[in-house]
C-alpha cells in the first residue's frame, strides 16, 4: 500500500486551496500528492448537445485536475503528483479514494462578513463517513496564514508555523485524535495547545451559581483529567512544547476562539451507528462552520 495525502478538485477557487494546502502537507509528511477529480455522469440531453457533447465534455474534465497537478509540480519541486478520475457520486467517490490515503483534503467557502464558512453536502457527507482524518481548508487560504509574522510583522511563509490547536473531551481522550495532533505539531515544529471546555454537571447546575468552592472543585478536577489524559503523549513526543487550557463554558465557542492564532484546528468525530444517520458532534460542526484555520476532523471509536 502506497501511503498518499489525497486532495479534492472541482475547479472552484475552494478546492483549489485544499490541493495547495494538500502539496504543503504532503511534502511535510514526505508522502506523494493524489488529486482526485470525480467525473460526474453527464445527463443525456447535454451529452447529445453539439457544443457539450461527450467528447467536448470529456476534454475539459480532463483538463482540470492535469493542469492543476502541472501547477503544483512547479510550485513544489520534488514533489511526486498524481491525478485520479473516478466516476459517480462525489461523496462516495471521494471517501472511497482516501480509504488508504494518510488523510484527505476538501475545500469549504467563505459566506462572507460573520456569517461563517459554508461546508458542502459533499464535504459534510465526507467528513461524517470518510474513516481516515478529513482537512476542511478555505477559500483563499495562503501558506503565509498559517505561519507567524515575520520580524518586521509581514505574512511570511518562512516564519515558525503558528500553534496547532486540539479540541479535546477528556471523557474520551482516543489514542488516533491525540496522536494526529501532537504529529502535526511535531511535523510543523511548532506548540499544540489543547483545548478543553467543560460544564458542570445538570445536578450542580442550580447550586454552583453561588458555590464558589463547589465551582472550584470542579475546575480542578476537569484540569487535572486534562492533565493526566496528555502526560503519556508528552513524554512521546518531548520536543512538543503543550498549552493546556481547561475553561468553563463551551467547548465549541472555546476551539473557535483558539482558532484564530492556529495554523490548523483538529477536532474528533465520534464513529456512531444510528438508525438516524451520522453526526458529527456539535464541536466539529462548529469549528467546520466558524474556525479561522483549517481544520482537521479524525474518526475515531
Amino acid at each position: 500500500m502506497v501511503r498518499t495525502v489525497v486532495a479534492g478538485l472541482d475547479g472552484s477557487p475552494e478546492s483549489r486551496a485544499a490541493v495547495e494546502w494538500a502539496a504543503r502537507e504532503a511534502k511535510l509528511r514526505d508522502l506523494p500528492l493524489k488529486i482526485v477529480h470525480v467525473r460526474e455522469p453527464v445527463p443525456e440531453r447535454m451529452a447529445q448537445a453539439p457544443l457539450v457533447g461527450g467528447e467536448t465534455m470529456q476534454h475539459w474534465t480532463e483538463r482540470i485536475p492535469r493542469e492543476s497537478a502541472e501547477g503544483v509540480r512547479l510550485r513544489h519541486p520534488g514533489l511526486e503528483v498524481s491525478t485520479e478520475q473516478p466516476s459517480g457520486r462525489p461523496a462516495e467517490a471521494l471517501a472511497e479514494a482516501a480509504q488508504d490515503a494518510d488523510l484527505l483534503v476538501l475545500g469549504s467557502r467563505a459566506m462572507g462578513g460573520i456569517g461563517g464558512f459554508m461546508v458542502g453536502s459533499v464535504g459534510l457527507s465526507v467528513v461524517a463517513h470518510a474513516a481516515r482524518p478529513v482537512v476542511l481548508v478555505r477559500a483563499g487560504e495562503q501558506a503565509a496564514d498559517e505561519h507567524e509574522p515575520d520580524p518586521a510583522g509581514v505574512p511570511s511563509a518562512a516564519a515558525p508555523f503558528r500553534p496547532v490547536v486540539l479540541g479535546l473531551d477528556t471523557k474520551h481522550p482516543d489514542e488516533t485524535l491525540l496522536g494526529f495532533a501532537f504529529d502535526a505539531a511535531g511535523r510543523r515544529g511548532t506548540s499544540l495547545t489543547v483545548v478543553h471546555g467543560w460544564n458542570p454537571p445538570p445536578y450542580y447546575a442550580y447550586g454552583m451559581s453561588g458555590d464558589l468552592a463547589e465551582h472550584s472543585s470542579v475546575a480542578l478536577r476537569e484540569a487535572t483529567a486534562l492533565t493526566e489524559a496528555l502526560r503519556p503523549w508528552r513524554q512521546k513526543y518531548p520536543d512538543v512544547e503543550v498549552t493546556e487550557e481547561c475553561r468553563f463554558g463551551s467547548p465549541a465557542l472555546h476551539v473557535v476562539n483558539a482558532s484564530v492564532a492556529a495554523s490548523l484546528v483538529v477536532v474528533g468525530r465520534r464513529v456512531r451507528r444510528s438508525p438516524l444517520g451520522t453526526h458529527i458532534g456539535h464541536v466539529t460542526h462548529a469549528a467546520l462552520h466558524h474556525a479561522a484555520a483549517p481544520v482537521a476532523v479524525v474518526a475515531h471509536n
